[in-house]
């Protein structure tokens, strides 16, 4: 059967880059307890063979029993009994299979019976499940949500709660309401302090919530009575074991079907807090939504990877007028064109993934002693690039996502409109990406800030010096003139002071850098290994179409074409 990890040379590409040997001594503490765990590594190499044993694992459960799974799940889906979620039969199977293996709490410490692993062989995990079945990465995935209490929880809540997940137990994070979607100021689920019980209690409304039935949530709640925005917000933690929570309904969705997206009704809901009050939204969301867009952007990558690899194999299959269609022009760009945009989403999710790595690391370093000056200089430096890289990648890999789906029913023509064939499903899987987790329009407002500020042009003027092999360098001198127009495409939207004209071509901006910046990553990929220069020499085509046709935008605009695109609702 399939080997999902072995199968895609680019995943062990991607493992074995050089920043890797920094972030594994980080995440590991100079290989520090390997006398204190038999399974810890005792240098790189043997963490790295660690790394590439565990991603084995999952590559063979995603293509032996996950994706096998997929088509039954998304018939079956799951259902309310009694006020509580049952899962289809084929995701008990899933879960049941990665638990076995010992395949939850990758990233989190040994001493809560986690892997400690860093988050790119994470990534890679969520990728390669997620191109097994996208919906059930939003299951197993969300134990990503454990993070949040390992960073911000007490050693208490810690130790209770860390090793259930390592255990298996599922989590969920309960934060959109009827009434607050993207506006999570707007929360109105009620937190109060109950002396005589001795915990918080909560009560209200929670809307959209993936696997919402979870056996833990990290719940968002106004604990401040009287407020009406963020800073009335905390943070808490609820055992679905103690009660007071019911599903009231399951949504019925277009597609992630075997996901359940819950409605959940509290009532007097026990919870414990997490962290300080009023911090809720402020600091703990803030993490909590970074590290989930960085876990979709994985999601879309891997939608994006199952979407080429079936409408590369339908194209070599299908015959018309003599000939597989992969012959006919039409269809060869097609794919050459998905290939390319698959590459570069990846080489961007693993690049932002690296930059998360080193920051974290850090982080709960700055926590065991005081970081010296340079290591503070590094931190704070990989902690820019990770927050702005991150709604980047969330952004362009789900409209990629997107885009791939679209075309890999296209190369199937009519049979592709079939639930015959899996792109149906995965068309219907793909849709929700650049809309859960901040759509891309909420990915352009906080990437606009990477645009201005100069940090992704500072961060392209480090790609254009890297060296490269001579036969790569015609393709730099391209991106190197595509920066220069998009410099000048900042400047000249800057020049005009006004906010509003700043978000009206915000988009293109940030499409222009993005652009950019994986036309780089994908030569010094190919400089690396040259099995990505197709991809590099089509994606500088792209590149090039993109940044020319957004900059003779900019040219031709004023500050009056924003009221020409507003409409007019008519009295």
């Amino acid at each position: 059967m399939a080997n999902f990890y072995t199968d895609n040379k680019s995943l062990k590409f991607h493992l074995n880059h050089p920043l890797m040997e920094k972030i594994v001594s980080l995440k590991e503490g100079g290989y520090s307890q390997k006398d204190k765990f038999d399974y810890a590594p005792l240098d790189f190499e043997d963490a790295i063979d660690s790394y590439d044993k565990v991603l084995e694992a999952i590559g063979e459960i995603c293509g032996d029993v996950i994706a096998p799974n997929a088509e039954s799940i998304d018939e079956e889906g799951p259902e309310v009994i009694d006020g509580h979620v049952k899962y289809a039969r084929g995701t008990e199977e899933n879960l049941d299979a990665l638990i076995k293996a010992g395949l939850m709490g990758i990233t989190l410490p040994r001493e809560y019976g986690g892997l400690n692993f860093s988050i790119v062989p994470y990534i890679m995990a969520a990728d390669m499940v997620s191109r097994a079945d996208a919906g059930f990465v939003n299951i197993w995935g969300l134990q990503d949500c454990a993070e949040t209490i390992h960073e911000f929880a007490n050693d208490d809540q810690k130790e209770r709660y860390l090793k259930r997940v390592c255990n298996g137990e599922t989590m969920a994070m309960d934060l959109t309401e009827p009434d607050a979607g993207s506006d999570l100021q707007a929360v109105e689920l009620k937190a109060a302090y109950s002396e005589e019980k001795g915990t918080w209690l909560l009560n209200g409304v929670k809307r959209f919530i993936t696997n919402g039935d979870g056996d833990i949530s990290l719940v968002l709640a106004r604990s401040e009575e009287g407020t009406h925005d963020g800073r009335g917000l905390s943070m808490f933690i609820y055992d679905k074991k103690d009660g007071g929570v019911t599903v009231r309904r399951i949504e019925h969705k277009l597609g992630i079907i075997g996901s359940p997206t819950c409605e959940l009704v509290f009532k007097d809901a026990p919870a414990e807090l997490v962290g300080d009050r009023r911090m809720g939204l402020i600091k703990y969301v803030m993490a909590l939504m970074n590290g989930a867009r960085l876990g979709i952007a994985a999601q879309s990558v891997g939608i994006s990877e199952a979407a080429y690899q079936e409408a590369l194999i339908y194209a070599k299959e299908r015959e018309q007028f003599g000939k597989p269609i992969i012959h006919f022009p039409a269809v060869y760009e097609m794919i050459a064109v998905m290939k390319a945009k698959l590459d570069a989403s990846r080489s961007l999710l693993y690049e932002t993934s690296r930059f998360v790595d080193i920051y974290k690391a850090y982080y709960h370093l700055s926590n065991e002693r005081s970081l010296e000056k340079e290591e503070r200089q590094e931190m704070k430096k990989y902690q820019r690039l990770a927050d702005i890289y991150t709604p980047l990648v969330k952004g362009m890999s789900s409209e990629y996502c997107n885009q791939n789906a679209y075309d890999a029913i296209q190369v199937h023509g009519g049979s592709g409109f079939m639930k015959d064939y899996p792109v149906e499903r995965i068309y219907r899987d793909a849709r929700i990406t650049s809309i859960y987790e901040g759509t891309t329009q909420l990915q352009v407002v906080a990437a606009i800030r990477g645009v201005t500020t100069g940090s992704y042009l500072a961060q392209i003027r480090e790609y254009e010096k890297q060296t490269l092999k001579p036969e790569l360098e015609q393709y730099r001198r391209v991106l190197i003139g595509l920066t220069e127009e998009y410099a000048e495409a900042v400047d000249r939207v800057v020049a005009v002071k006004d906010n509003e004209y700043i978000d009206f071509q915000a988009r293109r901006l940030v499409e222009m850098a993005a652009n950019i910046i994986m036309g780089y990553l994908l030569l010094i990929d190919a400089n690396r290994d040259m099995q990505f220069i197709k991809s590099a020499r089509v994606y500088n085509k792209i590149a090039r179409q993109v940044v020319h046709g957004h900059g003779e935008f900019i040219r031709g605009s004023q500050l009056s074409d924003t009221g020409l695109f507003k409409f007019e609702a008519e009295e």
